[in-house]
């Protein structure tokens, strides 16, 4: 069966995000006043063949933990689909 998985991977939230900070930065320079907070972060999309979703799932997740992520500095989360 045919995959693919959508991993968003994020700096952690106790850590400092020096994107986000210049964007927000700028969004306020330039009078977006409602804008409160901007993290910024990784969307990877990934397509794979596996026997079932939780053999995807598991390839995936062993994916984000050795290749696609740093635990130190990073969280990640993703969904998967049938395609």
């Amino acid at each position: 069966m045919k995959f693919i998985a959508q991993v968003n991977v994020m700096p952690l939230k106790a850590l400092l995000d020096p994107q986000g900070k210049a964007v927000m930065s700028s969004a306020k320079r330039t009078s977006f006043n409602t804008i409160s907070s901007v993290r910024i972060g990784k969307h990877i999309d990934v397509e794979l063949e596996a026997k079932d979703k939780a053999e995807a799932a598991s390839i995936v997740d062993d994916l984000c933990k050795k290749i696609l992520s740093n635990p130190i500095i990073e969280s990640y989360e993703f969904n998967i689909f049938e395609i």
